[in-house]
């Protein structure tokens, strides 16, 4: 009987077990039902049938769903409140597509593991969204427009969280405190960019694993503030995006950083020098100071870092790499540093010279070179006192009252011989007043700690001072101590004579050196990116045909000059154009475009140039102001990927410019014209590096947000290659440079169908005019200009005035990127007339994998990995080309797309016998690192705050997230 009742009960609980388990399958069926219908049941995903387990990107474990994999596929539609149901999920990935609507609450599901969100529209998350997620390791809710929010508190209940990354998902508020090594002890990534966020970085981010730290260009309006000095305790980070913030205060001592690779911090307040032992870190590869008020001397980093420290943005008082300032403005920094290095020295303490007549440091006054008076009163000074003042052996007056300076008054400044007053009343002072001589007057009220024993306080505001030494010492200690400065200013005096006369005899010597090497009677130096640049490019000149702006001197041995064009002022002599282009020979052509002729020069040491010989017409008073003006601006562009403007010349009616050679000719003829010009054909692997090149040197165009530097032509054609086949883009700038009149009508157009963005186009009456011009037709011709037409009507508006913003240069990008893909032409002639234009034939074959897999250049060797990397690559080719300008993303985020796919096929060891071969660990050889550096700038020329430009995506509100056919224009 007892048996027979054990049996039974068993029985029992087994059929529990068995409803249980049905009733739990039963649950993952009806959840991802609700998901299929949420979703609109889309064909592409082929999910039929009764079990979610058979379906396609679908994977079940004892047949429980738990992994969702339906990334890019194009989705629509919202996500059920079911999914919470999925107790067994683990991967739930549903980025880059167009899911809207509010997030569920997938509070419970203690399996999940990857949470993949990112590139779609959603719009809100709810405060317990993160509950119960314990196992929850990597989450990316980047790109979203979701209503603002804050990080909530169950996010806490993720402990083995390694990366959270929420880039542009208006995330408000402060950083959480719980982003520490004690919440979160394997943390890896934080990335919170292009946020709201605001406040100061956590003081519990000391110690913690993070590895790479995004928290840049926050939009509040007081963004992130304060002292980064945490960063010294975060060791474990390799990558420190902070730039487009509020940032104050020195930079820390970042050596304990070992691993340290990428360095942000441009556009923020900055202060002090720059820690010398930050130039040892190893590691290092990036580093980027635009845009700060760092002092000190120009660091000098070693060649394999990739700087980013446009000279004129920070206040250094050399713009020479590695050059020592002048030993009192070292001296007077070494003072600022006691306070903390407060932003208000650094607006005003600029330069190589505190007692310049043109710039005067604030609060110092000087008198032959030699500072009599620091007066800082009311500064709003915090810290100590530097005892580094007694080495201004002539400074007379020290007032630095009403401050909140703390500490005590070091006891060097009685070795001031000259000094008859130092006032440091209205402080926090504490400690005994050192003793000066009698007839230096202290003054030190208001200071309730300050020469009283630590049981005995004065009153505040009581008055006090020390008129003829009343604190403390004899005339004996005073007159000793009066010798002893005097003595030491004589030193020094004698010293600094030496070293005047030694610099002298060193700067005659290195001249006569230099003129002891000319060659020829005449010699000019064209544009030398630096003044001590031993490598400038040389040009011999024939007679003395140099243009204002030239120095000469004599060399000492003989008659011979040597011509040097400063700078500011490149212009070269046509003659000396005309005979290293061998009088502009048709053998010399390398080019020609709607600009004009490019020819290949020679000079005279085997240095080869391009002469880009513009098209001629009649100059008025007012173009050639505008070509002078164009020309100044040009010269302060500077960028790897950036063809350098070496000099120009004007003579007459002829306009020439002179830019550095690339011997490898323009991607273009590597395109389409590989088995014509002997060339190997192109691998995907270069393809992308030379697309993340060109988006790096538009990016930056873009970024100089005062002059509005939009290329409008960008095509093949305009980007070049060098030796080691790295892209630079070619042709910026030149639309107003382009000559008057009717005739140039189509160069004022500024762009070249096929690549021109449908919002970019002229008036039916302009296009009316120019199919009238004879120049005009013979560019275009009458289907391209039904094309115009076309895109015209499809933008909605028959009459455009031709406004352009940098989304034009985007959606060039956009083509070239499917040039890249399909080894086609962006306007083929030779294809049929569905398949003419490459943007509306690409969109409708990218529709479905097998038609996109037919679009692939033949050419490039195809696996998975490369395929998914086309892939990605194509989706961004079609962001790019979106019909409208706000759907388009900016350069930054194609920079961000192509830089992680670029960092997945970097090859471990770069292969020495590829003709093509790329260091990818390594900078541009230093032949081209010499066109990098600006020979002057303006902080005018430079993104400014809220409209900086960066390398993290900034995603539109109206971000196309994908493209049809329907898009095709």
């Amino acid at each position: 009987m007892g048996v027979v009742w054990l049996f039974t009960n068993f029985s029992l609980f087994l059929s529990l077990l068995l409803c249980l388990a049905n009733s739990q399958q039963n649950d993952d069926a009806a959840a991802m039902m609700k998901l299929r219908d949420s979703l609109g049941n889309p064909s592409t995903l082929g999910w039929s049938g009764s079990d979610p387990c058979n379906w396609l990107h679908v994977g079940c474990l004892d047949n429980r769903v738990a992994r969702i994999q339906i990334g890019n596929q194009n989705l629509q539609g919202t996500l059920p409140q079911e999914l919470k149901d999925l107790t067994q999920l683990t991967r739930f990935e549903v980025m880059n597509n167009q899911l809207t609507g509010a997030l569920p609450s997938l509070s419970g599901l203690s399996s999940l593991q990857v949470l993949f969100l990112h590139n779609n529209t959603l719009s809100s998350i709810p405060p317990d969204f993160f509950a119960g997620m314990t196992s929850l390791t990597s989450v990316y809710l980047d790109y979203n427009p979701l209503e603002s929010w804050e990080i909530p508190e169950s996010l806490k209940d993720a402990s083995a969280l390694k990366e959270f990354s929420a880039n542009g998902a208006n995330v408000a508020g402060k950083i959480p405190e719980f982003f520490n090594s004690y919440v979160f002890p394997g943390m890896e990534t934080l990335h919170l960019a292009l946020n709201y966020l605001e406040g100061g970085l956590p003081l519990n981010f000391s110690g913690s694993t993070i590895q790479s730290l995004w928290l840049n260009g926050q939009k509040s309006n007081s963004r992130l503030n304060g002292t980064i000095s945490i960063l010294q305790n975060m060791t474990s980070l390799k990558e420190i995006w902070l730039q487009g913030n509020h940032f104050t205060g020195p930079l820390p001592d970042l050596s304990g950083l070992t691993s340290l690779e990428d360095l942000n911090l441009r556009d923020n307040s900055l202060t002090g020098v720059v820690p010398p032992s930050l130039l040892n870190i190893s590691t290092l590869r990036v580093v980027n100071f635009t845009n700060n008020k760092l002092q000190g001397p120009t660091p000098s980093f070693a060649r394999t870092v990739d700087v980013d420290m446009i000279p004129g943005t920070n206040n250094f008082c050399l713009d020479n790499p590695g050059v020592a300032c002048d030993a009192t403005v070292n001296v007077l920094l070494s003072v600022a540093k006691n306070f903390g290095y407060p932003a208000s020295l650094a607006d005003f303490w600029k330069g190589n010279d505190p007692c310049t007549s043109t710039q005067a440091w604030e609060g110092i006054t000087c008198a032959g070179g030699d500072i009599l008076v620091i007066n800082l009163k009311k500064a709003g000074l915090s810290g100590t006192i530097s005892s580094d003042f007694s080495l201004i052996s002539t400074l007379q007056k020290l007032i630095l009252s009403d401050n909140m300076l703390t500490g005590s008054i070091p006891d060097k400044l009685i070795s001031l011989s000259n000094l008859a007053l130092l006032d440091v009343s209205n402080n926090k002072l504490s400690g005994q007043i050192p003793k000066f001589r009698s007839n230096v007057q202290v003054e030190y009220g208001g200071n309730p700690d300050i020469g009283k024993s630590n049981t005995s306080y004065a009153p505040p505001g009581a008055p006090g001072s020390t008129p003829s030494g009343t604190g403390g010492g004899s005339d004996d200690s005073g007159n000793k101590n009066s010798v002893s400065g005097k003595i030491v200013g004589s030193v020094v005096g004698a010293v600094g004579a030496v070293c005047v006369v030694g610099l002298g005899v060193f700067f005659y010597s290195r001249k006569q050196k230099r003129s002891s090497k000319v060659q020829s009677p005449n010699m000019m130096i064209i544009h030398p990116r630096r003044s001590w640049d031993q490598d400038a490019v040389k040009i011999t000149v024939a007679g003395s045909s140099a243009n204002s702006g030239v120095e000469s001197f004599t060399d000492s041995v003989g008659p011979s000059d040597i011509q040097v064009v400063r700078t500011e002022n490149m212009v070269i002599s046509i003659q000396v154009l005309r005979n290293v282009t061998n009088n502009f020979s048709e053998e010399n052509i390398l080019g020609r475009g709607g600009f004009g002729t490019v020819y290949k020069g020679e000079l005279h040491d085997g240095t080869k140039i391009a002469v880009k010989r513009m098209e001629s017409g009649v100059i008025t008073e007012k173009g050639l102001a505008e070509f002078m003006s164009e020309i100044a601006v040009l010269t302060k562009v500077r960028h790897r990927h950036l063809v350098a403007l070496l000099g120009y010349c004007l003579d007459g009616n002829e306009r020439l410019l002179v830019y550095e050679y690339m011997p490898r000719g323009t991607l273009s003829s590597h395109l389409f014209s590989w088995k014509e010009e002997g060339f190997k054909p192109l691998d995907w692997t270069r393809r992308l590096t030379i697309g993340l090149d060109v988006a790096r040197g538009v990016e930056y165009l873009h970024g100089l947000a005062h002059q509005s530097f939009i290329h409008r032509d960008l095509k093949p054609s305009n980007i070049l290659l060098g030796d080691d086949m790295r892209a630079k883009v070619a042709d910026f700038g030149l639309v107003r440079l382009a000559p008057e009149g009717k005739a140039s009508i189509e160069t004022r157009l500024a762009g070249t169908f096929g690549y021109l963005a449908p919002e970019y186009a002229v008036s039916m009456t302009a296009l009316a005019e120019m199919n009238d011009s004879l120049c005009f037709t013979v560019f275009i011709g009458h289907t391209e200009l039904e094309h115009i037409h076309s895109l015209v009507m499809s933008a909605g508006a028959p009459f455009l005035t031709g406004r352009v913003t940098t989304k034009v240069d985007v959606f060039s990008f956009g083509v070239i990127l499917m040039e890249m893909i399909t080894g086609r032409k962006a306007l083929d002639e030779t294809q049929p007339e569905d398949s003419l234009h490459l943007v509306t034939w690409f969109r409708r074959m990218h529709i479905n994998k097998d038609t996109f897999r037919k679009t692939i250049d033949p050419t490039i060797n195809l696996d998975e990995e490369t395929l998914g990397s086309i892939s990605t690559v194509a989706d961004l080719a079609g962001h790019c080309t979106a019909r409208e300008p706000y759907q388009r993303p900016d350069m930054g985020h194609v920079v961000n797309v192509l830089s992680s796919l670029v960092e997945i096929w970097k090859p471990a060891e770069p292969d020495s016998d590829d003709m093509y071969g790329i260091d990818f660990e390594m900078p541009l050889p230093e032949v081209l690192l010499k066109w990098q550096a600006f020979d002057g700038s303006s902080s005018s020329f430079l993104a400014s705050g809220d409209n900086t430009q960066t390398s993290i995506p900034t995603r539109p509100s109206g971000f196309a997230d994908s493209f049809t056919s329907a898009d095709g224009r």
